[in-house]
């Protein structure tokens, strides 16, 4: 249990004891907070104790580095670290060129100035732009650097449902086929045993007479990783008409981030966060079953 609280830019700590020298205050503090970043805090002045209270600048005002934009947008989960919004279908995550805007990046970044923070939007992971769900943002380099090594040690858990063609003969399993760029086409991609490694686990929850409702777990994050497995089963994403679906009145894949899991960037505490179905996902649904 660490004991902490914000002060400003500051983060304070309570120490066991106080520190008889920077080297003893270092040894005080959580492992997280050690080594390269204490360094960092100690060159820059962003280091300093009284009694047993040691500060440290994590939270420092940042310039931007993407230009805002008035959206609207639904925080799902917010603290001083990390926001997890809930992505709209037809948004890009980020900026993917110069000048580019309308991205979910500047959406929080609207969000994060008009509440008074002066701190830059950084996200851990991507979704497809037509697919819909949460993405998890850092609020300070500290809190990004955690997270990221928390999504390269698979702790942070991304669960998908997914309305697709057909009714799966299983109901679970394991997809473990390696993911390329398709060479006849600019943005698809394929299985190929030159690709990089690729896992997805599935489990249907509920069949319909010519399609049937799965709940989706990645334990890589390969781009568009859902979608070309689901067509290499045979099971196209229903909309997904880039890989074989049949577009059956929706105007993209059938496919949404319903869970995220991950550890607190400071606590390691499970942090668990839904997003509801969006209305053209539930519609579908509720089309299929009739």
């Amino acid at each position: 249990m660490i004991d902490w609280r914000r002060k400003g830019e500051w983060l304070e700590l309570t120490a066991a004891r106080e520190p008889s020298d920077m080297k003893d205050a270092e040894a005080l503090l959580p492992e997280c907070f050690k080594g390269k970043w204490f360094a960092k805090w100690h060159r820059s002045g962003g280091i300093e104790w009284k009694g047993t209270r040691i500060r440290l600048r994590l939270f420092p005002e940042e310039p931007l580095h993407y230009m805002s934009d008035w959206a609207e947008v639904e925080v799902l989960f917010e603290d001083d670290f990390c926001l997890v919004a809930n992505k709209p279908s037809g948004m890009k995550v980020h900026p993917t060129q110069e000048g580019e805007r309308g991205t979910l990046q500047q959406a929080v970044q609207w969000h994060l100035e008009g509440s008074g923070q002066t701190c830059r939007a950084r996200h851990i992971h991507r979704l497809d732009e037509d697919t819909t769900g949460p993405v998890l943002f850092a609020k300070n380099e500290w809190s990004q650097t955690r997270l990221d090594a928390f999504m390269r040690d698979k702790r942070i858990g991304r669960h998908y449902v997914a309305l697709v063609q057909g009714r799966p003969a299983n109901a679970e399993g394991i997809v473990d086929a390696p993911i390329g760029r398709d060479r006849h086409h600019a943005t698809r991609r394929r299985v190929s045993r030159t690709g990089e490694p690729a896992v997805t686990r599935y489990q249907v929850i509920e069949r319909y007479r010519s399609a049937a409702l799965l709940r989706l777990m990645l334990e890589t994050g390969r781009t568009h990783q859902i979608r070309v497995h689901m067509s290499y089963l045979g099971h196209p994403l229903i909309g997904d008409t880039l890989y074989g679906g049949e577009a059956r009145g929706v105007e993209r894949q059938a496919l949404h981030g319903e869970k995220l899991l991950f550890p607190h960037p400071l606590t390691e505490e499970s942090i668990e966060v839904g997003a509801p179905w969006p209305s053209d996902f539930a519609g579908l649904s509720e089309r299929l079953k009739k």
